[in-house]
Order: structure tokens, then sequence, then C-alpha cells
């Protein structure tokens, strides 16, 4: 990874009162900014299934100025209730989780108009996650390997609203657009694309929603719209044409 990935601008500094100037009663109740910096410090919820990834997280940004943990969740669903309660500025979060998935929690807190940016924080840059991600509501997306430096870079720069994309996704995301699209139709999606993908190489629906992590009605659900798209009724159909026109291979 790459410094490429993620905008190094310096964050400007707010105007600091200066607290021992002031009266006991006029000191707010709870801090605002890092005492060391003057910056206002960034709060985060950490998402991840992993409890040894959400130890490490939350000790990197603990033990760096500006930012606070709030707390953590260790699926989609969790994260939504814990974004409610906690009203972090940054959510980091993961995508592939048992018990809802990161993209499910985005589109939803999209939904929901919640004011937290959301970070992805994944292993996965394949076009099944990165493009339904972006497209749910996500602010930014970084690997997992990214350096400590630039994932606090990120997370400053997500708090501003600004998009932070790791080299390997923005790539992906170029391609995804310039993808062909089925002649006289819709484009299919990313999600469609990938589902197909796995149909080409002969996978059943239950072993497609095991590797999507999605339910079976969601993955006749899909093939039901690519189908649509492609103008066939079958998978073996859909497979052909989509050869034939360039969408696969």
């Amino acid at each position: 990874m790459t410094d490429d990935a993620v905008p190094h601008d310096a964050v400007p500094h707010d105007a600091v009162i200066d607290d021992a100037a002031l009266p006991d009663s006029a000191l707010p109740d709870a801090p605002t900014g890092d005492a060391a910096t003057g910056d206002a410090v960034i709060t985060l919820l950490v998402v991840d299934d992993h409890p040894v990834v959400r130890d490490g997280l939350r000790g990197m940004f603990e033990s760096a100025p500006g930012f606070r943990v709030l707390g953590e969740a260790a699926s989609g669903v969790e994260a939504l209730d814990r974004a409610a309660a906690l009203d972090p500025d940054v959510i980091l979060m993961d995508l592939r989780m048992p018990g809802g998935s990161g993209v499910d929690a985005i589109r939803e807190l999209t939904r929901r108009g919640a004011r937290a940016r959301v970070l992805v924080l994944t292993t996965y840059d394949t076009d099944s996650d990165t493009l339904p991600a972006i497209e749910a509501g996500a602010t930014g997306y970084l690997l997992k390997d990214a350096p400590r430096a630039e994932l606090f870079t990120a997370v400053r720069a997500a708090a501003e609203g600004r998009t932070v994309l790791s080299p390997a996704v923005a790539s992906r995301l170029v391609s995804a657009v310039r993808a062909p699209k089925a002649p006289g139709g819709e484009p299919l999606s990313a999600r469609e694309r990938e589902v197909l993908a796995l149909v080409a190489r002969g996978t059943s629906n239950k072993e497609i929603a095991r590797e999507l992590f999605i339910s079976e009605a969601t993955v006749k659900t899909h093939l039901t719209h690519l189908y649509a798209k492609l103008g066939v009724s079958d998978r073996a159909a859909a497979v052909a044409t989509a050869y034939e026109r360039g969408i696969l291979g």
C-alpha cells in the first residue's frame, strides 16, 4: 500500500479556550478536544467479528492523541445498536461478519441518516465487496494492511467527510465503471457479476450463499435480476450469454 491511498493535507486546528482562565462552573462537563494538541477528538466505534482485531484497533487509537474509542461491535446488527447509542464520529466497519454484514449495516445507517461516517477496514478488495460498500454509503475503504499512520490520516479525513480509498480499491472502482454493459439492457451490478461468476463455475445456490455471506433467497433474487438484464431464463443461458457479451472471461 502506498501513501497515495490517503490524502495527507493537514487538519485545520480550531481555536482553543484556556480552561485555566475560567472558573470551575464555566468548564464543560466533558472534554471536547485533545489536551495535548488542542485538536477536536474524533470518536470511534470499532466493528469487527474478531476480538483480537478489535483489541488491536482499540489499543492503537487509544494510544494516539486525538482519538477516543467509544465502543465495539461484533456484527453489522450490533453495530446499528451501538451506533445509535454512542453516536460516534467515525465507524470502522469490517464487511464479512456472521450475524449481519457490514454492507447491510452501512445501507441501514445511510437510510437512518446517521451522523457517523463509515470507513470500511477489511481484508477484501473484490468488486463484490468494494462496490456495494461504496454504493451503500461508505465514506472510505481501506485494507487491513494499511500502516497505522495512514489509518489515522484516513480516519481524520473520513471524519471531515472526505473520501478515502486504497489504491487497489480505487483501481477496481475505475474498472467497474468501465465494465461492459449488457447490450440493450441495464449493466449487471457488482453482486450480480459475482453471483454469475460463481454460477459459471457450477456453484449451487446454497454454496453461493455461503461464499458471499448472503441468504439463498437473496441469491435467487440476484439470479432473477441478472436473467432479466441478460434476456435469458436459466443458468446455462445466462453463462453462455455473459461469455458472448464479454461480461465473463
